[in-house]
């Protein structure tokens, strides 16, 4: 169980990563690049990203990312890791609500781009550009930013979740240690008496351990006190 929430969790924050990313890449560089180009180069050039973006290695995380999600928030509501449940359920909550800003906002502006059919027939290629650009690039920061925070809160998540696996892990080993012995006199190992208040605890001999047999007693008697000799006249 530990070894599926460890995995669930890092494929969510690399799946999560990787949107993150992708997204903030359109909003500082490519469509800030291609705004400074010309109508027929916009439209022309979006036109193929939005054709080519749809292959299994932009699907597989954008897609794969909420299940991911919803996988490591039951496992940490079931199992270790509830320390990072509130930032996985947050994470969770921004991905889903980015990616609804994705299908309801950028989507029907690439299905509208691309109906517009082949640019070098385009008679306004101005008037499609105006109506796609300016909310496509608003719509597609919005989602940036969604998707930017909810990597955060996954990266969290893990690294809480690590940092009390850790603690766990120690505490538990700790606990699994054996108690320390010391040689006895006769040769048997023996464990050290706890050290504290409470009833004394004295060691045993193994069984089959010789035991040692008594000797003569020796008893210390004191002289009878004699008087001091007196001197005679």
């Amino acid at each position: 169980m530990k070894h599926l929430q460890t995995g669930a969790l890092l494929a969510s924050v690399l799946g999560t990563g990787l949107m993150a990313g992708l997204f903030a890449a359109f909003a500082y560089a490519v469509m800030p690049g291609l705004g400074r180009s010309s109508d027929r180069t916009l439209v022309d050039a979006m036109q193929g990203i939005n054709k080519a973006i749809l292959n299994p290695v932009f699907m597989l995380p954008f897609m794969g990312s909420i299940p991911l999600l919803g996988l490591a928030v039951v496992l940490a509501w079931r199992g270790q890791g509830r320390e990072a449940l509130p930032w996985l359920i947050a994470a969770l909550v921004l991905y889903v609500v980015a990616f609804g800003v994705t299908v309801a906002g950028n989507v029907p502006l690439n299905d509208q781009l691309d109906q517009a059919g082949d640019p070098d027939r385009i008679k306004d290629l101005a008037a499609v550009r105006a109506d796609f650009e300016d909310k496509w690039v608003a719509w597609n920061v919005v989602r940036a930013v969604l998707h930017t925070v909810a990597f955060g809160l996954a990266a969290y998540a893990l690294i809480v979740y690590g940092a009390h696996r850790l603690a766990d892990d120690a505490e538990a080993s700790r606990g699994s240690r054996p108690a320390s012995v010391t040689q006895g006199a006769a040769g048997w190992q023996q464990p050290q008496a706890p050290v504290g208040p409470g009833p004394r605890w004295q060691p045993q001999p193994p069984q089959g351990a010789p035991q040692a047999e008594p000797g003569p007693r020796w008893e210390y008697q004191a002289a009878p006190a004699t008087s001091p000799p007196t001197a005679r006249r």
